[in-house]
């Protein structure tokens, strides 16, 4: 998630050379710039099928359900490669990456990527809608009612000053790579507040469950779906609505965040080159809820991404076998 990286067509801030540093090696030690088991299958033959991972849960759960039935179905060796979302974009024209599972909006990249470079193919939606914005825990809406009111958050800054907020609110995000226009929003909406970053998923989930186990102020980032939402109903701010084009200046931001259709993307040179696995990511398709179980699988219940998928893939045969290739 969330979760945002540009996940609203505005990259958090985050420079190509920082997101090559936090690129995190992924399973058999693969990141952008290893050429060690690049490529794709051709000829109906599935071969190697290299998948991005995105640091969150959902991105996950897409992925490992993906991964399990082009190994177990399609024979296809698949390689997981941890990356941050800007640097995967740029896997489609080496043939490091084949398919970004879960895409958030980015404009800025699919301009770049599909339109201007033609490495990238857009193929088609998750089917999983995603929505991201302010919250707070449920404890405050209820005691403080109004505050899902952008337009009373000032009077209640004091409430969320921290150690690291500098004398004004805080505005809790998660990782700095996901999709956030929260320091433009802070600036343009004329908020006594700063932006401080949690650094991930599971640290701004954990800040969100405190908060609402201690009855202590906080409010931040978060998208949905997430797994956690049916642990914690986190209750959404209603800040300006968002119309077309409100978020085109990305200096300009003061409106709330779109919803997304989450869609998926391809390598050109994948889309062209005759795998299964690319029929299979064309068709993959699920629900909010799909996605919800699989995640609170990993995250919650711990299970490994393939165990998680494995179960869901058993009790759901007959929407994995819609996803595979016919013939």
């Amino acid at each position: 998630m969330r979760p945002t990286i540009s996940k609203a067509g505005k990259l958090a801030g985050v420079a190509f050379a920082t997101a090559v540093a936090l690129a995190v090696t992924g399973c058999g030690g693969a990141k952008v710039g290893d050429t060690a088991g690049a490529g794709s299958g051709s000829g109906g033959k599935c071969g190697n099928f290299n998948i991005a991972i995105n640091p969150w849960v959902g991105y996950e759960a897409n992925a490992a359900v993906i991964a399990y039935v082009a190994e177990t179905e399609l024979k296809c060796k698949v390689t997981k490669k941890d990356l941050k979302e800007e640097v995967a974009w740029q896997g489609f024209g080496t043939g490091e990456v084949d398919a970004i599972v879960e895409n958030w909006g980015h404009d800025d990249l699919k301009k770049k990527y599909i339109d201007d470079q033609k490495t990238a193919v857009d193929a088609g939606s998750t089917g999983v809608n995603g929505v991201i914005g302010w919250y707070v825990p449920p404890w405050m809406a209820k005691q403080y009612p109004d505050i899902t009111d952008w337009k009373n958050l000032n009077k209640y800054a004091d409430l969320f000053k921290t150690s690291e907020s500098g004398g004004k609110g805080q505005i809790l995000d998660g990782d700095p790579s996901f999709v956030t226009n929260d320091e433009a929003l802070v600036k343009n909406l004329n908020l006594n507040y700063k932006v401080v970053y949690a650094g991930s998923e599971p640290a701004l989930i954990q800040a969100f469950r405190q908060a609402e186990a201690k009855k202590t102020p906080l409010i931040g980032y978060f998208y949905d779906p997430q797994w956690f939402m049916s642990e914690v109903k986190l209750v959404k701010v209603n800040l300006p609505e968002y119309t077309a084009g409100c978020d085109a200046d990305a200096e300009k931001i003061a409106c709330d965040y779109p919803k997304y259709d989450l869609n998926k993307l391809v390598s050109k040179k994948f889309a062209d080159s005759g795998s299964p696995a690319y029929q299979l990511v064309k068709n993959f398709a699920w629900t909010n809820a799909d996605q919800n179980t699989v995640a609170k699988y990993i995250a919650q219940d711990k299970m490994s991404p393939d165990a998680a998928a494995k179960k869901w893939v058993e009790a759901n045969k007959d929407k994995v076998k819609a996803w595979l290739p016919k013939g």
